[in-house]
This record gives C-alpha cells, sequence and structure tokens, in this order.
C-alpha cells in the first residue's frame, strides 16, 4: 500500500462516485478504478458497494476509512510543516547584534516586524562584539548578525550596508564648556585629548570609523584607554580620562558626567550592517534581510 492509494480511497470515499473522484485528483476514471481494485484485493476486502449512481462504504471500507483518516492527516501536517521550514516560516533565527546596533532604534522596530510576519520563528538572540559574531557566522552558530562593519570582510559572507550613522563626540562635562547642548564642536579641537576606544580586536567597525573620522580631519588619534564595551567607554569618559566617538543613537544612554556634541561638517558615520552567509543562507535569514531592507526603504522615505 502506498500513500497515493490511501489519497485515492479519501477521494472516492468522500466524492461517493468514481467519476468525480478523478476528476477531482486530475486523472481518468479508469485507472482509478483499477488503483482502488489493487488496494481491495492487497486488505482481502471490498471497501465500496459500486452501483450505477455511485459508490457507498462497505463495513470493512467504513472501518478503513475511520482508521486511515488520521493517518491522512498526519501526512497533510507533515508536508505543510515541510513547506513551512523550507520557506523560512518555521524554526529557530539565531541572531547576533552588537551592543551598540540595538540602540539604534531601526533595529528594534525590524525585530518586530519580523516577529508579526513570522510568528512561528523562534529568535536565539547572541550579543557580542562584530568580529565574534563574524567568527560564529562562518562557524554556523549564527544565521544573521547585526554588525559595526570593519574594513575586513571574509568573502564567504554578503554584507547588507543598512545605513550610515552619525558619529558625535562623547565629552567629559566638568572639562569642557559645554552650555549650549546644541553647539557642534569641530573635531580638530580634540586632536591633542586621549581617545577612549574598544581597541580592533573587539570593534573593529567603530575602531575603524573613529581612525577615519580624525584622519579626514588631518590628526592621528591619541589612543588612551580601551574598553570592551560603549558602557565602559562612556564611563572613563565621565571620569575624565579621555573622549570618545560614538554613533548618535549612543546619546540615549544618560551616563552622568558625560556630555554629547554633535560634530561640524562634513560629520563623520559608522556603518550598520546585515551579515549573513554567501552560500546556502538559511531560508529565515534571507526573509529577516528582506524584512530589514523593507524598513530601511521605508525609513528613508519618510527622512
Amino acid at each position: 500500500m502506498e500513500l497515493r492509494h490511501i489519497r485515492y480511497f479519501l477521494a472516492v470515499a468522500e466524492e461517493k462516485n468514481f467519476t468525480r473522484a478523478a476528476h477531482r485528483l486530475n486523472m481518468s476514471q479508469p485507472p482509478l478504478s483499477m488503483q482502488i481494485r489493487d488496494l481491495e484485493e492487497e486488505l482481502g476486502a471490498d471497501l465500496f458497494i459500486r452501483s450505477p449512481h455511485g459508490v457507498e462504504l462497505t463495513e470493512a471500507g467504513l472501518a478503513f476509512l475511520n482508521a486511515i483518516q488520521p493517518v491522512q492527516q498526519r501526512v497533510d501536517d507533515a508536508a505543510n510543516l515541510v513547506k513551512q521550514v523550507a520557506n523560512g516560516e518555521v524554526g529557530q533565527l539565531r541572531l547576533g547584534f552588537t551592543g551598540t546596533s540595538m540602540l539604534n532604534p531601526l533595529i528594534p522596530k525590524c525585530v518586530r516586524y519580523f516577529q508579526q510576519q513570522y510568528p512561528k520563528v523562534n529568535l536565539k538572540l547572541e550579543e557580542a562584539n562584530t568580529l565574534l559574531l563574524i567568527d560564529l557566522l562562518l562557524e554556523d552558530r549564527l544565521d544573521v548578525a547585526i554588525i559595526r562593519s570593519p574594513r575586513n570582510i571574509p568573502d564567504s559572507l554578503i554584507i547588507q550596508e543598512l545605513l550610515a550613522e552619525p558619529l558625535i563626540a562623547a565629552l567629559p562635562s566638568e572639562s569642557f564648556n559645554l552650555d549650549d547642548s546644541s553647539q557642534e564642536i569641530d573635531l580638530a579641537t580634540l586632536r591633542e585629548l586621549d581617545f577612549i576606544v574598544s581597541p580592533p580586536s573587539i570593534s573593529a567597525g567603530l575602531f575603524d570609523a573613529i581612525k577615519q573620522a580624525c584622519h579626514e580631519r588631518g590628526f592621528e588619534p591619541k589612543i588612551g584607554q580601551n574598553a570592551p564595551q560603549i558602557v565602559s567607554i562612556l564611563s572613563l569618559v565621565s571620569a575624565n580620562l579621555g573622549v570618545s566617538l560614538v554613533p548618535e543613537s549612543t546619546k540615549q544612554l544618560q551616563i552622568q558626567g558625560v556630555a554629547y556634541r554633535s560634530l561640524q561638517a562634513p560629520v563623520p558615520t559608522v556603518g550598520l550592517g546585515l551579515a549573513y552567509k554567501k552560500h546556502a543562507p538559511s531560508q529565515m535569514a534571507i526573509n529577516f534581510a528582506s524584512v530589514v531592507q523593507m524598513a530601511c526603504h521605508h525609513a528613508d522615505e519618510y527622512k
């Protein structure tokens, strides 16, 4: 007995007519009759009482119907599940992100949109620095990651650039005359001060952006203390150990003793990108990238 025999039997049992069942199955009536006869011979019992007006189930046919319907339902459920998994509608998405990326309002919005469109997908979140997230992608321990794009990207990854976020200055408020919070400052005025940064081995994207911003103003930044996370960078700034450049969305972290100031044009930026495997990415990663791309497009429309 094969699954097709079950499908044929159910069609005839529901239609109570071989011609209508054959039409429903997109086949001609004689082969369908032969397949049902083969099934009856295999089971050793007649399943239908045949008449010129149609068919009725025998007692054996009714017993077979009651026994086989749950099997068919399980087969249908399994087929639907396979389709959902193949379409990335069911399963687990392993999403990595940097600490500063989630401060940008666009990213939490993308996560909400994704959950609304794919409610059966479970999100497994992993916070780490950019270089570690890249390693996790290469090791197939993440499906997709939101990173501060560094200069050097492995060839096996795709980086979908999402936006260029302005950099702002984080300054110790006690050491600067910062009465006017709207006042822009010239980055070059910070050239003699120590810059507190996450080292390139931890936060390559932001480190590269800071160095490039200073180079464009004609100086090499004096690297002072290193700190692994944005909050620790700001804490060291608050302790008057130096200054830093941080993504604009960092302003929502209100730490006592730290003042934020916009930079004079041309305003330097730091990239925010979506990284995933170039070859055979998971369908859920593709779906997430599509949701993010759509959210970025709508964000651009309303700027």
